[in-house]
């Protein structure tokens, strides 16, 4: 059994909150660009792809089973083609930016506490405290 199947999911999410965070930044660096499109990173299909990994026991059959499948998760960014908010052809909102970067900062925050939370597990386990 490997010790840090767990942290692999984490890992998945951190990397996909990276993405965001660069994907936002661009997003409001590129306001005032003529016909630049407002890119997205869709959390949600990242956290499926890394749930698939996740292995359980079913200690009752009426647990929810996780999918044994390794499948690698990779991060998509999505252009946003149906939206038009400016007169030159820019579809990016500041306030909406603004927004999502601060909900990414919660979410990696979130992220690296449940890291540090495995890894303290670990140390306990490893020192028999």
């Amino acid at each position: 059994m490997n010790v840090f199947q767990s942290i692999r999911p984490l890992e998945q999410a951190l990397n996909a909150s990276m993405v965001q965070q660069r994907t936002i930044t661009s997003n409001i660096s590129n306001v005032d660009t003529p016909n630049y499109k407002r890119q997205t990173v869709s959390f949600q299909d990242t956290l499926q792809d890394a749930t698939k990994n996740l292995q359980s026991y079913k200690s009752n059959p009426k647990h929810v089973p996780f999918s044994n499948e390794n499948n690698a998760s990779k991060t998509v960014v999505k252009t946003d083609q149906n939206t038009l908010n400016q007169s030159n052809g820019n579809n990016v909102d500041t306030d909406v930016e603004m927004a999502e970067l601060a909900k990414n900062q919660l979410w990696y925050n979130a992220m690296i506490e449940k890291t540090n939370s495995q890894f303290r597990d670990l140390q306990k386990a490893i020192r028999g405290s």
